[in-house]
């Protein structure tokens, strides 16, 4: 049955945690170059991909439902340092700087507001821009504030919040997170040591009615008290790290030996990086926070309980290894040993040299895109048609992840369908 969507009228105002960041800055700089005529929006699904029909007519997923068109979108957000976007994307060195100028008066007009920040969950950051709040519940009503204020400013109807800053310490579940009733008394009560500052931004942009992303491997809207309030504000949440490089390919060949039934007894993993999130990563609580979200792709795949011959003795071991001299240009060897026919091995070696921001710049926008697109059409909670975009998928206690891209990419479609009263089209016909 087809779904009711409100139209995308007026401005959208996409607020970006760590808006000076590499990613967050390239993502910017391509969607004003975009809405100009001087680049194309390469590897974004909402403005390329195509969708078929129920009559098997071929079709842009653009034209099929009513996303906000780029045109429409006012950029903003925070940042621990003062830097306009322009300064900002010079710094991060990923866009060359003719590129950059192209849109420079756009870039020079967006300028961070001061963060919400603690240096305890990114020691590696010295930020200098930064919110001066008592409390956790302090900092989410001066983060409040903040989205009302940049809402009313830009003349938007419409706020979606996107987390594209580092990624804090590992916090494990706790008891503060269990409840909505538990998470607000944890903040008022200061307990900086179970509520980060992404919980913060979340919270506060849940209680605007604005969809949150989750784009690193924090523990945030990850938690039964998120899910609770995400509900009781009928508001979208998804997340979570966005699926970039080796994990990309991990989602892609992992599923091809299950299809084949080929075994797998190891699967090594080494990175080199050398932006902000490098040199973040080079702290070993923010690794563990990483380490979590990658590791976890491949057990799900495999499903070794039901395939012990084949996946029951699998070696994955993760690296990611601080390297200045790359920048944003990272550099991922993967080496997998499988086994074929009556056990026989053989190797495989992947070495994918990818710049990370230009592969995540794309998904971010989307995740933004389908997020509104979602809050127009009434949906709230976990948006686990999302997935296809995220390295670690948020799901409930009752359900696994699903990390097959391609079972990923059905998902995109279906949710799609179903929103206009669209059939999967027969393919045997």
């Amino acid at each position: 049955m087809k779904q009711e969507i409100k139209p995308a009228t007026g401005h959208l105002g996409v607020l970006v945690v760590g808006v000076g960041g590499a990613v967050a800055t390239t993502m910017i700089t391509g969607t004003l170059a975009s809405r100009k005529g001087l680049a194309k929006p390469i590897g974004s699904i909402s403005q390329l991909a195509t969708m078929r029909m129920e009559n098997n007519e071929e079709k842009l997923i653009k034209d099929v439902v009513p996303l906000t068109d780029l045109n429409d979108i006012v950029f903003g957000g925070w940042d621990i340092f003062p830097d306009n976007a322009y300064e900002a994307a010079m710094y991060a060195e990923v866009l060359k700087e003719k590129d950059l100028n192209g849109v420079k008066d756009e870039l020079e007009a967006i300028k961070p507001m001061p963060a919400a920040f603690d240096h305890n969950f990114a020691k590696r950051l010295n930020g200098t821009y930064i919110k001066n709040a008592a409390t956790r519940w302090d900092m989410v009503e001066q983060l409040r504030q903040d989205i009302r204020d940049f809402k009313a400013a830009n003349n938007c109807d419409r706020i979606v919040v996107l987390w594209a800053a580092s990624t804090e310490i590992y916090v494990p579940l706790s008891d503060e997170h269990q409840s909505l009733a538990a998470l607000e008394k944890a903040m008022k009560e200061n307990n900086t040591e179970v509520i980060s500052p992404s919980m913060c931004y979340a919270y506060a942009a849940i209680a605007e009615g604005a969809p949150f992303i989750m784009g690193a491997p924090n523990l945030c809207v990850d938690t039964p008290a998120m899910w609770e309030f995400s509900k009781k504000m009928n508001v979208p949440i998804s997340g979570k790290d966005f699926k970039s490089g080796q994990t990309l390919m991990k989602t892609v060949l992992a599923p091809m030996f299950k299809t084949r039934m080929l075994g797998v007894s190891g699967w090594f993993s080494t990175n080199i990086l050398g932006n902000r999130d490098g040199e973040v990563l080079d702290q070993p609580e923010n690794f563990k926070t990483k380490e979590v979200s990658k590791l976890s792709v491949i057990d799900t795949i495999f499903e070794p309980e039901k395939f012990p011959d084949l996946y029951g003795d699998v070696y994955h071991k993760v690296r990611i290894n601080y390297y200045p001299p790359r920048k944003d240009n990272k550099e991922a060897w993967d080496n997998i040993d499988i086994f074929g026919w009556m056990g026989y091995p053989m190797e495989i070696k992947v070495n994918f040299l990818c710049r990370d921001s230009i592969l995540a710049a794309p998904i971010a926008l989307d995740l933004v895109l389908f997020s509104d697109l979602a809050m127009r059409a009434g949906m709230c909670g976990i948006q686990t048609w999302l997935s296809f975009f995220c390295k670690s998928p948020m799901h409930d206690f009752e359900h696994q992840p699903e990390h097959d891209l391609f079972t990923q990419w059905r998902m995109v479609k279906q949710t799609l369908r179903n929103m206009i009263g669209e059939k999967e089209p027969d393919y045997l016909a």
